[in-house]
């Protein structure tokens, strides 16, 4: 059985919704969610969560996760994007002689993921060797075919310019589109070192809408609270 890093990303930072990642949800600390989520499925072998602050990093070990390490300031600022903590992460566990083949990213802002999204993401990855991660995806809800760009004369075309008029085509014949949801990605140790936190050959894992919450404000906070009730 594969060695398997649960990564669960809490930087102190947020600005859209102060102190989002351990902010109450329905009387649990939003990062919670995804710590129990993680510990509860036996394929994981040690789950930590990666951050800048000792007060989330004490709310994570009350919840049940490893904090081994403080994140530094450099990979923790706004613009901060996920391979510097992914990567920080598994050069930790490699100085310390602690291997893992595969590291699983699940976001704090997904506290409604469904179930087994782990088991299915390790099968793919067992499956296809060729595979350099795995990362859920929700069909699009508003098509880029039905984009459009506005020019500074005040005139506009379709975004996609790659077909004729595909803002004109009926619903039946647009192409079947995906859009990343936060809910879970798992890459390959080997595809980190590399240099990337996906890799070229990317394969989806499908949840749907009734399925999901990406938590990035207030409101989307409210609408998880909905769910919960």
């Amino acid at each position: 059985m594969p060695k398997v890093l649960a990564v669960i990303p809490a930087r102190s930072g947020s600005k859209s919704l102060p102190d989002k990642n351990i902010r109450l949800l329905k009387g649990k600390p939003l990062l919670a969610y995804s710590i129990e989520y993680a510990n509860r499925c036996p394929l994981i072998t040690k789950t930590i969560v990666s951050t800048d602050s000792e007060f989330y990093a004490e709310t994570a070990r009350h919840w049940g996760a490893c904090v081994p390490f403080l994140r530094p300031k450099n990979i923790a600022e706004d613009d901060s994007q996920d391979y510097g903590f992914m990567r920080h992460a598994l050069d930790f566990f490699i100085e310390h002689k602690d291997y893992y083949d595969f590291l699983a990213l699940i976001r704090p802002t997904s506290p409604l993921r469904p179930a087994n999204l782990i088991e299915k993401s390790i099968e793919i990855l067992t499956n296809n060797p060729t595979a350099t991660s795995v990362r859920t995806v929700a069909p699009v809800k508003e098509h880029p075919y039905r984009v459009w760009s506005i020019a500074e004369d005040g005139s506009m075309k379709g975004f996609v310019e790659s077909e004729q008029e595909p803002f004109n085509l009926p619903r039946q014949k647009l192409p079947n589109l995906y859009f990343q949801t936060g809910d879970l990605e798992m890459v390959r140790a080997s595809t980190l070192l590399s240099g990337s936190v996906s890799g070229r050959n990317v394969y989806p894992l499908i949840v749907s809408h009734d399925e999901m919450v990406d938590i990035d404000c207030i409101s989307d906070f409210n609408q998880a609270e909905r769910k919960l009730t």
